[in-house]
């Protein structure tokens, strides 16, 4: 046999190309291989790098820390519920509190997309504080970005920055209760459903817009004003302008 024909040609490079999975899906797989053999915090990133057959630098081009690894879809899913919170259109604004469980939703077709890996992330980050941390600091930034498109929705609303954050949290709240009793059922079930389900609460709660804010302020006026009373006084057609004025005047006083 000759040398040429011992030597893969350039079909065959393309196909083995592409059966090969991308590096930063390589590197997922790698971590959690070995997480799952060795432990969390007894697995290194030479390790990963060492399995997944790439240098440290590739690591740290995909993830700036181990931890990163555990989560690598959060910042694509957050990128993409900030963009579907800013595109919302008039029709949208006007039920901000279903747009906000919509974009929520994205959340979920995240984990859906992977039902065992988001089951073995999950058992993962039960078992290590720092992941668990992590994670609390994750959520905390899908929240932020509700709390942001409802600020924006409800300012000039009496008490529209306090709704904001209020029904943010609640959101979350919801659907991270109905994805862990997801997870905790090792992907069982209809994920869809429970969150719809959780939802629920939430716009049956919260669905209705905020009174506006008067001009004023409050609906009884700002706290540091008095209210504007209303004086009506009822008197005789053709009475002299002078005597009009007079019972105006005498009211007043008396009041």
């Amino acid at each position: 046999m000759s040398s040429s024909s011992a030597t893969p040609g350039r079909g065959e490079k393309a196909e083995a190309a592409a059966a090969k999975p991308p590096m930063r899906e390589a590197l997922v797989a790698a971590a959690f291989q070995l997480f799952l053999e060795r432990g969390y915090e007894q697995t290194t990133v030479d390790d990963i790098v060492t399995l997944a057959g790439v240098g440290r630098r590739s690591f740290f081009r995909y993830f700036p820390s181990k931890e990163d690894v555990v989560f690598p879809d959060h910042e694509r899913c957050l990128a993409d519920m900030t963009a579907f919170l800013a595109t919302s259109g008039e029709e949208q604004d006007h039920e901000p509190v279903r747009r906000v469980c919509d974009a929520a939703r994205l959340v979920l077709r995240m984990y859906a997309e992977n039902p065992t890996f988001s089951v073995q992330r999950y058992r993962l980050t039960k078992q290590v504080p720092g992941l668990r941390a992590y994670e609390l600091s994750v959520v905390w930034r899908y929240e932020r970005a509700l709390a942001e498109y409802l600020r924006r929705r409800f300012s000039g609303r009496r008490d529209g920055t306090l709704q904001a954050d209020v029904i943010a949290a609640a959101v979350v709240a919801a659907h991270n209760n109905a994805l862990r009793s997801w997870l905790r059922s090792d992907g069982q079930g209809d994920a869809s459903a429970e969150v719809d389900h959780a939802l629920g609460y939430v716009q049956s709660a919260f669905g209705a817009a905020p009174p506006p804010r008067p001009a004023g302020g409050s609906p009884d006026g700002p706290a540091d004003e008095p209210a504007e009373d209303v004086v009506v006084v009822v008197s005789r057609r053709g009475a002299p302008l002078w005597r009009v004025v007079q019972e105006i005047e005498t009211t007043l006083a008396r009041d």
